[in-house]
């Protein structure tokens, strides 16, 4: 696996997303794909959009599966990438849309906070709305693959015998792959629609 170098340039990658857009996940346990629409939450479907379009995500593992609520990723493979991004905050959106199961919405540590973790709500998590949480786009094929990937290891460190994130950031994959095996990962997250790097095509 490669890193792009554009990853340790946080405030390079401000390109604007699509209008709507589609990302192809290929996993470990198959593939899943989500649509992006950025009427719902602008900031975060245009921040999504730079990580995927320069393969943030490729090779991250799923490290906070807990069923019934939410599949949790978005620390990156490589530790120099994941020192870089954790200080790179997006402001907040306006919440517009329900945490509905398969809705996909960035994790946060307090308002504004923002920076590459995401979560798949797996269950009904409306509470979450008034939160802060503002789902950006909902995956459209593929939920059984989402449902399956690997549970087992339950919360994260300190409050349960999950992968700690603050040595997922420091140690990147290594720690995951020694300490947690059975986890699953990404191998690749891919704009598929409209086409990289240019609009769909005119309806005739």
């Amino acid at each position: 696996m490669t890193m792009d170098p554009a990853l340790l340039h946080p405030e390079s990658l401000t390109a604007k997303a699509p209008d709507v857009y589609d990302v192809k996940f290929t996993t470990t346990k198959g593939d899943f794909v989500v649509r992006v629409n950025r009427a719902w939450a602008p900031m975060g479907a245009d921040r999504f959009y730079n990580l995927v379009m320069h393969h943030f995500y490729d090779d991250a593992s799923f490290f906070r599966v807990l069923s019934g609520f939410v599949v949790q990723f978005g620390l990156s493979a490589y530790p120099q990438v994941s020192s870089v991004w954790q200080t790179a905050a997006i402001k907040d959106d306006r919440v517009t849309q329900s945490n509905r199961p398969g809705t996909i919405t960035f994790a946060t540590a307090g308002p504004n906070t923002r920076t590459t973790q995401i979560f798949i709500n797996l269950g009904n998590n409306a509470s979450l709305d008034s939160m802060g949480f503002a789902p950006f786009g909902t995956v459209t094929s593929g939920m059984d693959v989402v449902q399956k990937l690997y549970s087992g290891y339950g919360e994260g460190a300190p409050t349960g015998r999950g992968p700690n994130q603050g040595l997922i950031g420091q140690q990147g994959k290594a720690y995951l792959d020694k300490n947690y095996p059975n986890l699953d990962s990404i191998k690749t997250a891919t704009v598929v629609s409209p086409a990289a790097g240019g609009a769909a095509p005119a309806k005739p």
